[in-house]
């Protein structure tokens, strides 16, 4: 009789605890409450979140063909962009490009039947197209890879058989200054000499004269300019000799600091190092030992071992922990140091094969980054949760393209550059917009405006 009482109780409490889990999953499940969930801004009715948490700036900024005898020209592959204020803006493109109508479609019998070009509004491929060059026919994995570092005689900067300069793509204007409304307000042609692939551009937030530093990949260098341009006050590396160590890079691609100065470099498409510098330049430290598949293809077995890199692609410090966020791309992983290279932990991207192109933190709590895969920009905790993506492919105003550069102005505008699209675009953080899934402004210390 005790059992069976026992029993009894046991059945009357699994009753009661499972309708009142039923009850708990149909809130989540049916979103009884308005607003409750993931959406960028809480109760918004209708709506995809396309750009996520901001709106657009349809237009901006004003096209490089407004310069007086540019008009046949715009922009080439956009690099990388950083928002000294919402007044103030750097972009760096790979040269420029013939400013044409996009075609109409055309059939293409000779490639295949039904098949049309161009598709879905795709139809110039601005890293390829523009210099130094990209792609080719060779066969041979390390002529091609040669080839798209635009260091071969074949392709690149020299111009033909793939490419004439001037008519095909233009190497000018490589770094252009905006202001709020997107007008151009410098140019700095003096210095597209120097360039061969300008791949990121920076100011210290801890620099009070706030020198303009310029990662140039394919010339295996770091430039230091004052903040107008007008001079050229350091080069770190060896201008077109790769190599490790104090004094060279191999295809470095991205850099930041700690507050006394401490800069880091993700070393870097060819490098498989992160090399830590202090805030003169001079060379302290280096971590990473070469491991994982060098074209990051599907059939390429990635590494598993901390510490080894394969295309070093991002960096980010979390100025709270002084931790080191290293964009592993190849290996499609986040590993994380201490800032004398000691291993803490990572985490996988589990979508592949992802491309990660870049890393922010700024001066909050999450990292930023964008899958080229996917085209999504996505939002992690610094443990490696994930948090929140938006974006979609296309050329069109507010959708995303092979977004290689993020920068975050003191209002919270964010600005994009992409490669592919061959642009720049603003966003505008959208009226009340969840701030956790805005990105967060940048630290300021030595200046804010």
């Amino acid at each position: 009789m005790k059992k069976i009482g026992l029993m009894f109780l046991m059945l009357v409490i699994g009753v009661v605890v499972g309708v009142r889990i039923s009850g708990s999953l149909s809130t989540v499940q049916g979103q009884a409450k308005p607003g409750f969930g993931f959406a960028a801004v809480a109760g918004a009715v209708g709506g995809e979140d396309t750009t996520g948490a901001y709106d657009v700036v349809k237009g901006w900024p004003k096209d490089v063909s407004t310069l007086p005898g540019n008009e046949k020209w715009t922009y080439g592959a956009g690099e990388s962009v950083f928002a000294e204020n919402p007044n103030r803006i750097y972009a760096l493109y790979r040269g420029e490009l013939p400013k044409m109508a996009p075609p109409k479609a055309v059939l293409l019998p000779q490639v295949g039947p039904s098949l049309t070009f161009p598709v879905a509004g795709f139809w110039r491929y601005a890293t390829v197209a523009s210099l130094p060059g990209t792609g080719g026919t060779d066969q041979d994995t390390t002529e091609w890879l040669t080839s798209w570092e635009g260091k071969s005689a074949k392709l690149g900067i020299k111009g033909p058989p793939y490419r004439e300069l001037g008519v095909d793509a233009k190497w000018e204007n490589c770094l252009v200054v905006y202001d709020g409304q997107g007008n151009i307000i410098e140019t700095w042609k003096q210095w597209d000499k120097l360039f061969r692939r300008p791949h990121s551009v920076y100011i210290s937030p801890y620099d009070p004269e706030k020198k303009v530093w310029i990662v140039d990949d394919n010339m295996d260098v770091i430039y230091q300019f004052t903040h107008d341009g007008s001079k050229l006050l350091k080069t770190i590396g060896t201008p077109e000799i790769p190599g490790d160590g104090p004094d060279h890079f191999n295809r470095p691609t991205y850099l930041d600091w700690l507050p006394d100065g401490t800069f880091f470099v993700s070393d870097g498409y060819t490098g498989t190092r992160v090399a830590k510098f202090d805030k003169d330049g001079k060379f302290l430290m280096q971590w990473g030992i070469k491991g994982g598949p060098r074209g990051g293809g599907d059939n390429e077995p990635i590494e598993t071992r901390p510490g080894y890199f394969s295309n070093v692609h991002g960096i980010a410090i979390d100025q709270k922990t002084r931790q080191v966020f290293v964009n592993d791309r190849n290996n499609h992983r986040i590993q994380v140091f201490d800032e004398n290279g000691k291993y803490i932990r990572e985490w996988h991207i589990d979508n592949n094969p992802s491309s990660l192109h870049l890393l922010y933190i700024g001066s909050g709590s999450t990292i930023w980054t964008f899958d080229r895969t996917t085209n999504k920009m996505i939002e992690y905790d610094l443990q490696g949760h994930l948090l929140y993506t938006w974006g979609s492919m296309g050329s069109f105003p507010g959708y995303l393209w092979g977004v290689h550069g993020v920068s975050v102005d003191q209002d919270g505008n964010m600005y994009v550059a992409e490669v592919d699209a061959g642009r720049i675009q603003k966003f505008t953080p959208r009226a009340g917009a969840n701030p956790a899934f805005l990105m967060a402004k940048p630290v300021y210390s030595a200046w804010k405006q």
